[in-house]
C-alpha cells in the first residue's frame, strides 16, 4: 500500500505536468478562457486571491465560476480604502469572499518581535503577516489565482499564465499576465468592476500602509512598495 508521502507526491507531479502543459496551451488564449480552464479542471479547488488593489480577476473568475471563492489576506496592517474595497467587493459580486488573518494580531506581534517589525525586518513581517497565512488558507484548494501582470516589473516579466508554484506545491493560475495596465482599466470601464480609491491618490500598486507610497513620474508600478529598500516583492510570488 502506498504511504501517504508517497500518494502526496504522485498527486504533485500530475499537478506540475498539468500546470506546465496548460501554460504551453494557454499562452496565446484570452484572461477569461484561462479562467474557464482553470475553474472547469480544478471546481470547488480553485480560488483566487486579491490583495484589493481591484477586483478585476475575481470579477472575470465569478463569469467562469459564478460564486468562486476570493481569498484575502487581512494583514492588520490595510489601508482602510483596501478594507472597503473587499466589504463592496463581498457586497456586490458574485464571489465568496474569504478573509484570512495572521495568527498573531499587530500589538501580539510588537509584543514578540518589537514595534515596527516591518521597518526593521520587513521580510520577517510579511512572512508573519502574509506567507504564513496563505499558506494555511491555500490548503483547501490545488489551483490559485493571482493578478500578476508581466508589466508590473522586471521581476514579474517572465509570469507564465498557467505555472506551478513548487513551495505551495500548487498550480498558480495569472490570467491577465500578459495584460498592461490600460487592459486592466479598460475591463475594470466596460463591466463596472469595483478599483481600490487608493488609485486614483497617485498610488500604482496597493500593499499594506507602512509599506507602500505613491509613485513618482516615471517609475515603475512597484516602486512604491518598500521604497528605499532592496525588498521588491513579499515573498507570495
Amino acid at each position: 500500500m502506498s504511504t501517504l508521502t508517497e500518494t502526496d507526491d504522485r498527486k504533485a507531479a500530475a499537478l506540475k505536468a498539468l500546470a506546465e502543459q496548460a501554460g504551453r496551451d494557454l499562452e496565446d488564449a484570452s484572461a477569461l478562457e484561462i479562467l474557464t480552464w482553470a475553474t472547469t479542471t480544478f471546481g470547488a479547488r480553485f480560488c483566487v486571491t486579491s490583495s484589493m488593489e481591484d477586483a478585476v480577476v475575481a470579477h472575470l473568475a465569478s463569469r467562469a465560476l459564478p460564486g468562486v471563492d476570493v481569498v484575502f489576506l487581512d494583514t492588520g496592517y490595510h489601508f482602510p480604502e483596501t478594507i472597503g474595497t473587499r466589504d463592496a467587493v463581498a457586497a456586490v459580486m458574485d464571489v465568496n469572499v474569504i478573509t484570512l488573518t495572521p495568527r498573531a494580531t499587530v500589538a501580539e506581534q510588537d509584543a514578540e518581535h518589537g514595534p515596527k517589525l516591518h521597518d526593521r525586518d520587513p521580510d520577517l513581517c510579511c512572512a508573519l503577516r502574509k506567507l504564513k497565512p496563505l499558506e494555511e488558507g491555500l490548503t483547501a484548494y490545488d489551483a490559485w489565482a493571482t493578478g500578476l501582470r508581466r508589466d508590473e516589473s522586471p521581476t514579474r516579466a517572465n509570469t507564465p499564465v498557467v505555472g506551478w508554484d513548487a513551495r505551495r506545491g500548487k498550480v498558480k493560475v495569472s490570467p491577465i499576465a500578459r495584460w498592461t495596465q490600460e487592459d486592466v482599466e479598460a475591463y475594470a470601464a466596460e463591466y463596472g468592476v469595483l478599483t481600490n480609491p487608493l488609485l486614483t491618490d497617485g498610488y500604482a500598486s496597493v500593499g499594506c500602509a507602512p509599506c507602500t507610497r505613491r509613485v513618482l513620474a516615471g517609475e515603475d508600478a512597484r516602486a512604491g512598495r518598500w521604497a528605499g529598500n532592496s525588498k521588491t516583492e513579499c515573498g507570495l510570488h
